[in-house]
C-alpha cells in the first residue's frame, strides 16, 4: 500500500455538508468524451455529521463513541435514539402497535466561494482543468436538507433466540431536477436490522463496511475523490462483536449491489451489472471504555466486478474495436485508525490501495480507462486532528490525497490533493454552524500529443482552487 496520508495537527472544527448538483458544462468535455465519470448523485452525502459529535469526555459523545454507530450496529449518530418499548415514553416519538417511531431531520443551507471553479460546484471533488475554471464561483444551496424515521420494533423470537429489531428510513433532496430550486427526493438509507448476543443481521441500503470513518469537513463530499473511499449501497450484512479482557474484537461481512458509475453518458458504452455481488469484509479492534477509550484500528477490503458492452470503437489513438460483455475486477485493501491523544484531542485517518475504485469514490472518479480498456489502480488516504475547545466549539485540521497510477491511462486526472481547516459552533442542541477553508490541487494528464490532431488534445497540468464554505443547520 503506497502513499497513505497521515495528517496534520491543531485546530479547526467540525461540520459536514451535503449538496449535489449536476456536473458543470465545463467538466463535460472530460466526462462525455473519452473520460470516465462518476454521477453526481454518488457524491451527495456524508455519513456522520461533525456537528453531531461531542468531543467532551475524552472525545466521546453522550450516546457513546462516534465509532459505535459509524462502524457497528446502527449507522446514524445525528439523532437521539428512540426510547426502547417499555421504558419511559419519549414525547418526540409515536407508538404504532408494537413499534416506536421517531421522526427526525435537518434543515440545511450552505454557501460556497471558490477561487477557481471546481466539480461539481456546490461541493468539491476536484478542480476543473486550466482553461475551464479561471473564474470565481459562488453557490448557495439547501438540498442537503433531510428527513427520516427511526423505528424500534418488537422483539423477534427466532430459532430459540430473542432479537432486538430496528430500522431506518431516510431521504434527502438530491434526486433528479430541472433547476436547483425544484428537486426530487432521493433515498439515502433504508435498512432493517436484528441484534442478539453480539450478532447483528442487517438488510437494506446503508454505508459500506470498508473505510468506515469520515473526515469532519464542512465540504459535503468529505474527501471523496481526494483520499476517502466508501459510500452507500444495498447489502446483506452480518456482524459479530467479541468482548475481550481489554477492548472488543469486531468482524463484519456483506454482499452488496454492484454499482457502475463509469461512462454514464458516453455514447457507445452500455453498463451491465456483474454475475455476482460485491463482497466486503472488515476486522477491527476497539477500546470502547476505560483506559485508552476511543482507540480503534481496522483492516478492510472488497472484491467485485463491473461490466460493459462497448458497441463502438474506442477513442484515438488506439481505436480498440467494439467488445461485448467486457468485465473488470474491482478490489481494495484498506486501513482505518483512530487514536485519542488526550481528553480533547483526536488523531484519525484512513488509507487505501486498489483498482477500479470509481464505484467507491476512489481513483479521482476513474475506474476503467476508455482508451486502453484497462482498470486504473490508485492509492491514497486522509488524516486529521480534531480539537475540542469547549462544549460549543470544535476545530479540525487535515488533508488527503488520491494518486492513480499514471501508467494505467492515457488521459485523465492523475493526482488530487486537499488541505482543510475548519471551525464549528454548536449554538444549542438544534442549531449549529461551521466555516471552512480548503486548498485543492488537481493534476491532469494528456499523453496523446503527436498521435492525434492538436485540436483534439485535452488540457493538462495542475490547477489549484481555494474554497471557502459556510453552513448552517437546524435539527429537529
Amino acid at each position: 500500500m503506497r502513499k497513505l496520508l497521515t495528517s496534520l495537527v491543531i485546530m479547526c472544527m467540525v461540520g459536514q455538508s451535503l449538496v449535489p448538483v449536476p456536473t458543470h458544462s465545463q467538466e463535460r468535455a472530460w466526462s462525455d468524451g473519452s473520460f470516465p465519470e462518476i454521477p453526481a448523485a454518488l457524491f451527495q452525502d456524508a455519513q456522520t455529521d461533525p456537528a453531531d459529535v461531542n468531543f467532551a469526555s475524552a472525545l466521546v459523545p453522550v450516546e457513546g463513541h462516534p465509532l459505535d454507530n459509524q462502524i457497528f450496529g446502527r449507522q446514524r449518530t445525528d439523532y437521539k435514539p428512540v426510547v426502547p418499548v417499555g421504558d419511559t415514553e419519549d414525547p418526540s416519538s409515536l407508538r404504532v402497535g408494537g413499534f416506536r417511531i421517531r421522526p427526525y431531520g435537518s434543515l440545511w443551507t450552505s454557501a460556497v466561494v471558490a477561487s477557481n471553479r471546481t466539480n461539481p460546484g456546490p461541493f468539491t471533488l476536484w478542480v476543473l482543468p486550466v482553461g475551464q475554471s479561471a473564474e470565481t464561483a459562488f453557490e448557495l444551496d439547501a438540498r442537503r436538507t433531510r428527513a427520516g424515521l427511526d423505528i424500534e420494533g418488537p422483539e423477534l423470537n427466532l430459532l430459540g433466540s430473542s432479537f432486538d429489531t430496528s430500522a431506518i428510513i431516510e431521504v434527502d433532496f438530491f434526486g433528479e431536477f430541472l433547476t436547483e430550486n425544484s428537486t426530487g427526493v432521493r433515498l439515502r438509507e433504508a435498512y432493517w436490522q436484528a441484534e442478539s448476543d453480539g450478532w447483528t443481521l442487517l438488510a437494506g441500503q446503508t454505508w459500506d463496511i470498508i473505510n468506515p470513518l469520515r473526515p469532519r469537513t464542512v465540504n459535503f463530499s468529505v474527501g471523496w475523490a481526494g483520499g476517502n473511499i466508501g459510500f452507500r449501497r444495498t447489502q446483506l450484512r452480518l456482524e459479530r462483536a467479541i468482548p475481550l479482557r481489554v477492548g472488543e474484537l469486531q468482524w463484519q461481512g456483506s454482499i452488496n449491489q454492484d454499482i457502475i458509475p463509469d461512462f454514464r453518458t458516453v455514447e457507445g458504452i452500455n453498463r451491465e451489472s456483474a454475475a455476482y455481488p460485491v463482497i466486503m469484509t472488515r476486522v477491527g479492534y476497539r477500546i470502547p471504555s476505560g483506559i485508552g477509550r476511543g482507540f480503534q484500528i481496522g483492516a478492510s477490503g472488497h472484491i467485485g466486478e463491473t461490466g460493459f458492452d462497448f458497441t463502438l470503437p474506442g477513442p484515438p489513438p488506439l481505436n480498440i474495436p467494439p467488445e461485448d460483455d467486457a468485465r473488470f475486477k474491482t478490489w481494495s485493501v484498506n486501513l482505518d485508525l483512530e487514536i485519542p491523544l488526550s481528553s480533547t484531542l483526536m488523531l484519525r485517518g484512513e488509507g487505501f490501495h486498489g483498482s477500479n475504485l470509481s464505484p467507491f469514490l476512489g481513483g479521482i472518479g476513474q475506474g476503467v480507462c476508455p482508451c486502453n480498456r484497462g482498470t486504473i489502480h490508485s492509492s491514497g488516504g486522509w488524516g486529521e486532528v480534531a480539537k475540542q475547545w469547549n462544549d460549543h466549539f470544535d476545530s479540525h485540521l487535515g488533508g488527503g490525497i488520491d494518486d492513480p497510477a499514471n501508467g494505467d491511462f492515457l488521459i485523465g486526472r492523475s493526482l488530487n490533493q486537499f488541505i482543510f481547516v475548519n471551525t464549528f459552533w454548536r449554538c444549542n442542541e438544534q442549531l449549529s454552524t461551521g466555516l471552512e477553508l480548503t486548498w485543492w490541487r488537481t493534476a491532469y494528464t494528456e499523453t496523446r500529443g503527436g498521435l492525434i490532431p492538436p485540436e483534439e488534445l485535452l488540457p493538462a497540468g495542475f490547477n489549484t482552487s481555494y474554497v471557502t464554505e459556510w453552513t448552517i443547520r437546524y435539527d429537529f
